[in-house]
Parts: structure tokens; sequence; C-alpha cells
């Protein structure tokens, strides 16, 4: 072996080190009770396996708040994920493949928006909001998730490096309207781009915290991400049990990325490239 490759393998086995060890010690810290939890020994092994009863716990708390915020995540996930997929495969399909007057203004105006940090329009976009008396309401946070031009730039870029001209051309002749042109020939071939946009957007909006902590004033709305913080404050001002609420934190954590891993281990065989090779002579 050469002496790159292993300085190679090296840093690779460091980066995975790097990313896995809080994902251990989350999983081991959710097996612990309060008592085990704060010991100070064996942070990253188990002392203890408590896990069912931390998720019963977890379960129940407050009602079963947990399972409330859970469904409203998975509904703004959803929700927002399929939308913005929709909305942004269209679009760079439209910018890629068909000429229009201001198509290259347009999508340079897309392409500066990306530049935009997300946290600097939260504001303009409660005022807005509050305008329509939409705040405080599930549309709040579903529909500025509709709208990523990440995602409509990328979808342009692998629209046009994926579906040939001259596929689109042949349906034409065939006597394929356009929409049946869009579904039955190039949506086919656009299906890895697709899967990766909605995939970033169900991710996106899953993770987001600052848009609905802005949005929402009813913790029954909360998606997850708010009411673990919400937990979080109040164990570190000692309220609603203090320590114990820890335990409920950090299980809940744990819960609150099993949907994405299940996600991305069902979508990732539709990663596939090369699906037009040999469609063209």
């Amino acid at each position: 072996m050469r002496p790159r490759h292993v300085g190679a393998k090296l840093l690779l086995l460091a980066l995975c080190c790097y990313f896995l060890v809080p994902v251990w010690w989350l999983l081991v810290a959710s097996t612990k009770n309060a008592e085990g939890l704060f010991s100070g020994s064996g942070a990253l092994w188990f002392n203890g396996f408590h896990l069912f009863e931390n998720l019963g716990d977890l379960f129940t708390f407050n009602n079963g708040e947990f399972v409330r915020w859970l469904g409203n995540s998975v509904l703004y996930a959803f929700a927002g994920g399929v939308g913005c997929t929709v909305i942004s495969v269209l679009a760079g399909y439209g910018f890629a493949k068909f000429t229009f007057r201001g198509r290259n203004a347009v999508f340079a105006l897309v392409l500066g928006s990306v530049m935009v940090p997300l946290t600097a329009l939260v504001i303009p976009t409660f005022v807005l909001m509050s305008n329509v008396g939409l705040t405080d309401t599930i549309w709040a946070v579903i529909l500025p998730s509709l709208l990523s031009p990440f995602a409509v730039y990328l979808m342009r870029v692998y629209a046009a490096a994926s579906v040939p001209d001259e596929l689109l051309d042949a349906a034409r002749i065939d006597g394929a309207g356009e929409l049946r042109t869009f579904v039955r020939v190039a949506l086919p071939l656009m299906r890895p781009g697709v899967i990766t946009v909605l995939l970033l957007s169900v991710v996106s909006t899953w993770n987001n915290f600052f848009l609905p902590l802005t949005m929402l004033s009813s913790s029954k709305l909360f998606p997850l991400p708010v009411g673990i913080g919400l937990w979080t404050q109040l164990a570190s001002s000692n309220n609603a049990g203090g320590q114990s609420l820890w335990n409920l934190i950090i299980v809940g954590s744990l819960v609150s990325i099993v949907p994405l891993v299940v996600a991305f281990l069902t979508l990732q065989k539709y990663w596939q490239g090369g699906l037009a090779v040999g469609s063209l002579k």
C-alpha cells in the first residue's frame, strides 16, 4: 500500500470518528437513567439499560406532547418537502428545456437568491404572514418551505445534463404533448435528481428551527426541534423536573433522527446514474 493511500485512509477514519462519535454518545446516553446520565463515568459506554423506560416516559410526558410534535414535524416535512420538490422540478425543467423572454434574467435572480441566508428572510416572511393572518398556523411553516432557489438551480443543472433534447424532439414528433413528454420521458431520466431534491427538502424542513420558532406561538403546533428546544430551556432553568427532563431531551433527540435515517436508507436505491446511456445512437 502506498504511503499516500495510508494517509488518505487515516483521514477518512478520523472523519468517520468525528461524525459517528456524537451519534454513538447519543445512543449510549439514551439507555441511561438520570443517575447514570450525570454520574460522569463511562460517557461512551453503557451503564445499565433503561431505553424502553425512557421511551415510555418520552411518549407519555405532558399528555403525549412529544407525539404531537412528532406528528407536526412529519406534516411539515412531508408537505414542505413534496411541495418544494414538485415546484423545483417543474421550474428547473422549464429553465433548462424551454426558451422564453427573460429566461436568463429570471434564472440569474434565482441564482442570486441562493446567496441570501435563510435566516435573513425569516423576519420579512413573518411580517408577510402576519399581514395575511397566517402566523401561528401550519401554513406559516409550510408555505415558506415550498420555495428553494438552490433546489431550482440543482434541477435546472440536472435536467440540462440528463435529458437530451433529441429525446424530447422525438417524443414531440411522435405526437406526445408537453405534459406527456415531461412525465413519460424527462421525469424518469431526472429521477436521481428528484430524489436528491426531495431528501434535501425534507431534511431542511425537518431540521428547521428558526422559522417555526418565529412563526408559531402555540406549543401544540411546534415541530420537534422547537419542542426539544423548549424542554432544554425548562431543564436549564430547573423547571418541570430539571434533571429528569434531560433524559427526555436525549432520547427525544435520538427518536427525532430515526425518520431521517429511514428515509435515506429507503430512497438511496433510487440514486443511480447513467439512465440515459444507450438511449441515443
